[in-house]
């Protein structure tokens, strides 16, 4: 089995050891340490990071680029992780094992608030739709599980990346690909860092026709017990039927919904838990402490 331990006294910061009783599960092991950086690496960082003789790493980092699960950037002497990885990665939050009981919550909700309910997540500069439950109201906007939206112009989007620090937020806007989709869509990154000051301080996001005209949507955190979450649940629907001001009224029933997947989440292994459900901050309140965020922040935004 692969594994990643850290080498001398707990109270000093040490080379990361990567473990596994075959070559292959030394690059598994690669890859889940490679998961956890937030920004490029290189080979010479690596090594430093983890004793590895540079002839070793630098032959493991060419067979993970050969299988598409690496890209190299920039000069070439940096690396970061690639569309299959990323894929493989959206692929098993779509399809975990307890997709149904997700479903069964989104199901429940879409017929108390009868609009459509999706659950998702974020993935480099995109919202990625892990599910959704679609409105049987004839006018609706139809979205599939797998699709993907921009992320800074999403409920779900704003209310992931208000979480994060500032510095954190300032690296991924500049990187992302800030495209006007409406004219209510903003594209200037100090008046999206103010907004998302205002969605971490409420504890709740909306999009008012910012990424399709006609469509507003309304997102909260799914709770967990880590210092940042990477699942939301959101109701979508025409600006006819769900206004801003309709959506505040919506609020109690998502974040039911959201402690509701936090404990599936928790059950799941996946990193939620009863702490953040039942006794932590609330779904959606956005209170992060600065200790753990950052390691949280390296797993969430390694694709």
């Amino acid at each position: 089995m692969a594994e990643i331990h850290r080498l001398g006294d707990p109270g000093v910061q040490a080379p990361t050891e990567l473990l596994g009783e075959t070559p292959t599960m030394r690059l598994f092991s690669l890859l889940e340490l490679i998961a956890t950086k937030d920004q490029l690496f290189t080979l010479q960082g690596l090594v430093e990071e983890t004793g590895t003789p540079k002839p070793t790493l630098h032959r493991m980092l060419q067979q993970l680029e050969s299988a598409g699960l690496l890209i190299r950037e920039n000069n070439g002497r940096h690396y970061g992780t690639g569309v299959r990885l990323r894929r493989m990665a959206e692929d098993l939050l779509i399809n975990d094992m307890h997709h149904g009981a997700r479903r069964a919550v989104l199901r429940n909700l879409v017929a108390e608030l009868g609009e459509s309910c999706n659950v998702t997540a974020v993935s480099g500069s995109e919202v990625v739709y892990l599910d959704r439950i679609e409105t049987s109201e004839p006018l609706r906007i139809t979205l599939q599980p797998g699709s993907r939206v921009p992320v800074h112009c999403s409920a779900s989007g704003k209310m992931i990346l208000s979480q994060l620090s500032p510095a954190q937020r300032k690296r991924l806007i500049a990187a992302a690909p800030l495209e006007r989709y409406t004219n209510k869509t903003v594209t200037d990154p100090e008046l999206i860092e103010e907004e998302l000051q205002r969605v971490r301080r409420d504890g709740y996001a909306i999009d008012d026709e910012e990424f399709l005209p006609g469509m507003v949507c309304v997102a909260v955190l799914v709770p967990t017990t880590n210092a940042v979450s990477n699942l939301c649940v959101a109701v979508q629907a025409p600006v006819m039927r769900l206004t801003p001001e309709k959506g505040l009224k919506l609020l109690p029933a998502l974040q039911r919904a959201a402690a509701e997947l936090g404990r599936i989440e928790a059950e799941s292994g996946a990193g939620t838990g009863e702490a953040a459900v039942d006794g932590g901050s609330p779904a959606g309140t956005g209170g992060t402490g600065s200790g753990s965020a950052d390691a949280a922040e390296d797993q969430l935004w390694s694709s």
